[in-house]
């Protein structure tokens, strides 16, 4: 490989890296203000701490302060660790 080839293949490798840009997993200054019309996991009554979860005890309703409802079926069955009153939204840290 001549050197100009060579210091071309760098410059394209750079460009095409800078391209990828950055993964960002976090919302958005832009998307926080929107969360209150998406639609989050609830709980549709009182649970007690040891209860199961079950579709008769949790619902998907908004604001979209709780969990995302693509978690529900995982929620279905998991046990909750503290007393959840209803309206709470879901969290990781209320089950075990």
């Amino acid at each position: 490989m001549e050197p100009e080839e060579m210091r071309l293949l760098v410059s394209e490798t750079r460009s095409a890296w800078e391209a990828l840009g950055q993964i960002n997993y976090g919302l958005t200054e832009k998307e926080q203000s929107s969360r209150v019309f998406r639609r989050s996991i609830y709980a549709s009554k009182d649970i007690k701490a040891g209860d199961i979860l079950t579709a008769d005890n949790m619902r998907i309703v908004r604001p979209g302060f709780g969990l995302p409802p693509k978690h529900y079926d995982v929620l279905l069955g998991k046990r909750v660790t503290k007393d959840i009153q209803r309206g709470t939204p879901l969290d990781w840290n209320l089950l075990k």
